[in-house]
């Protein structure tokens, strides 16, 4: 089981993310517009670098659903191995069956 503290600091970080996608969305497009002037550019991009830093989508962590693992997360069934493994052979996940040749 992960800690707490940072599944909790995660779930801030998608918090954040999803509260300032559209201004962030808005200052990329801005910057990325060869239209205006450079100076404008210029200034767009120190205003997103005044924005929280955990507020960029990338800082978000994909972890398991159930134990809050890291690393080896199924993305479609937001769980970890460990946990899918286990699920599946207890039956608990429609149409996975675990293989036997």
């Amino acid at each position: 089981m992960a800690k707490t503290s940072s599944v909790e600091k995660n779930e801030r970080r998608r918090k954040l993310s999803v509260q300032y996608a559209a201004k962030r969305a808005k200052l990329k497009a801005t910057i990325k517009n060869k239209d205006i002037t450079p100076e404008e550019r210029f200034e767009a991009a120190l205003k997103l670098a005044e924005l929280p830093r955990n507020s960029a989508k990338i800082r978000v962590r994909n972890r398991c659903e159930l134990t809050g693992r890291p690393r080896a997360v199924y993305r479609k069934l937001k769980l970890s191995r460990n946990m899918l493994r286990e699920l599946a052979s207890n039956g608990q996940i429609p149409g996975m069956v675990k293989s036997s040749w």
